[in-house]
């Protein structure tokens, strides 16, 4: 069993940061990518970030010069470092773990919201 425990979520003001980690804890033989997907109100559930095994990352256009992910592979963590936040970041975000084997694992999700 692998769990998946998010944080770092909150109320920002426009232009402000966030950094969110994620924990993977349980039976983890092999990871292949861990990301963070989000989802807004009334949208479908888009890839944010996410960064293999071999530490090669990948963004989406919308947070590319924004957002850094990056990966503490002897803790199984993730990190997400959110930077200049906009209104359109509002969202759930939540944390993906992709094994080797093919197994997906999602964490609960943490609510991330960017108002004045």
């Amino acid at each position: 069993q692998v769990q998946l425990v998010e944080s770092g979520g909150g109320l920002v003001q426009p232009g402000g940061s966030l950094r969110l980690s994620c924990a993977a804890s349980g039976s983890i033989f092999s990871v292949y990518t861990m990301g963070w997907y989000r989802q807004a109100p009334g949208n479908e559930r888009e890839l944010v970030a996410r960064i293999r095994s071999g530490s090669s990352t990948n963004y989406a256009d919308s947070v590319k010069g924004r957002f850094t992910i990056s990966r503490d592979a002897a803790k199984n963590t993730v990190y997400l470092q959110m930077n200049s936040l906009k209104p359109e970041d509002t969202a759930v975000y939540y944390c993906n773990l992709l094994l080797s084997i093919g197994v997906v694992y999602w964490g609960q999700g943490t609510q991330v919201t960017v108002s004045s």
